[in-house]
């Protein structure tokens, strides 16, 4: 499978600031790879570097195994000719022309002719589902059409990749999951591919062949979303995505197949060993709320917490409990309502451990 965007050595400064340091990345054919990360992280920064609306201070950047910037060669090819298509959060349709003129617009700056235009505009219409709706004005349509023409004339003019940046952030939360779906849709039929800003970790794992997960200007971690989630490089990675529980704990053993701690408060918990097991004998068990088992025991690793919040999410309940000054976050099916104050043994069935004064790099999986 070929590369469709190379990235090397990339850097952007603002001022004093480093937005973006030195990140590498290669984005295969047909793939929709996804930037995530909180604000400010870097990763708008890395998609305007692609597109050519930033200047980045150094680095390569290859589009279908042309050069379009290189720091060292003095290339810095324009916008308008780096062929991608381009779709933001604010949608940015003319709200004086109809969808049809909307979708047209870069044909028409292309001097397309205009049965080519009537041909390609009619084929992306059909695409979108919007074959009746060629004549409307962008203020008769609802926030998830808007969107849909501004996909639409980011496809019309057949580029190599799509850049995408927060396209769904203003939509409300059913319609952005409908445009998951859709966007997913159209990139699996068309195979172009897309390069995808957000910082929701759930659109992310929801949408992505492959995510890098960014913070302070740097890529943490490179894979699929399961193994992003399953399987994180780093501290900030399983913090990001997804969410975890921290006990501080202690090392006493270690077998071939169980490794086994003493956590705050003095019980006792004997797990799957992971991997590998951190040389430091002081550690910190991060556990994800799905792994904990809410009222029942797991033969070796039970803890005794009472339940302060319960909170019904329709299909999952999620409990806050308190143990040893610790708050624990624990989901559970959604029949298994256990009453706020009850005093509760929870089960843990897998996690991590990192080690406690080097808990960025060292992390080792224990299921």
């Amino acid at each position: 499978m070929g590369v469709t965007i190379q990235v090397e050595g990339l850097t952007k400064r603002f001022g004093s600031m480093t937005a973006v340091d030195a990140i590498d990345f290669a984005m295969e054919e047909h793939e929709f790879f996804s930037l995530v990360g909180p604000s400010g992280c870097g990763k708008t920064t890395t998609l305007r570097c692609v597109a050519g609306l930033e200047t980045a201070d150094e680095g390569r950047i290859g589009i279908k195994g042309t050069t379009v910037y290189a720091s060292n060669e003095r290339v810095d090819v324009p916008t308008h000719e780096r062929s991608i298509g381009m779709v933001f959060q604010n949608y940015a349709v003319w709200p004086h022309m109809s969808v049809y003129h909307n979708i047209a617009y870069p044909l028409r700056l292309k001097n397309a002719g205009k049965a080519d235009q009537q041909r390609r505009v009619g084929h992306v219409l059909e695409m979108l589902g919007m074959e009746q709706l060629g004549e409307r004005k962008p203020s008769q349509l609802s926030g998830g059409q808007q969107q849909r023409v501004a996909l639409g004339r980011a496809l019309v003019g057949e580029p190599d990749v799509l850049l995408l940046d927060e396209p769904l952030s203003n939509l409300d939360a059913k319609l952005r999951e409908h445009m998951r779906v859709e966007l997913k849709r159209i990139q699996r039929d068309t195979g172009i591919p897309i390069l995808y800003v957000t910082h929701d970790q759930l659109e992310a794992l929801a949408m992505s062949d492959r995510i890098a997960v960014m913070n302070e200007g740097r890529i943490h971690q490179v894979a699929s979303p399961v193994e992003i989630y399953e399987r994180p490089a780093t501290k900030f990675v399983l913090d990001f995505i997804g969410s975890v529980n921290y006990l501080p704990g202690e090392v006493l053993s270690a077998t071939g197949e169980t490794v086994t701690l003493r956590v705050a408060g003095g019980a006792t918990l004997t797990l799957p060993r992971p991997g590998f097991v951190p040389d430091a004998r002081e550690v910190l068990l991060a556990v994800r709320p799905e792994d904990m088992v809410l009222g029942q025991s797991v033969t070796g690793s039970d803890l005794h917490a009472k339940v302060e919040l319960r909170s019904f999410l329709g299909n999952l309940c999620e409990y806050r409990l308190r143990y040893q000054g610790h708050e624990l976050r624990v989901q559970t099916e959604k029949d298994e309502l256990v009453p706020e104050g009850s005093d509760v043994v929870i089960g843990v069935r897998r996690g991590y451990l990192l080690e406690s004064t080097a808990m960025q790099d060292s992390l080792a999986r224990v299921s």
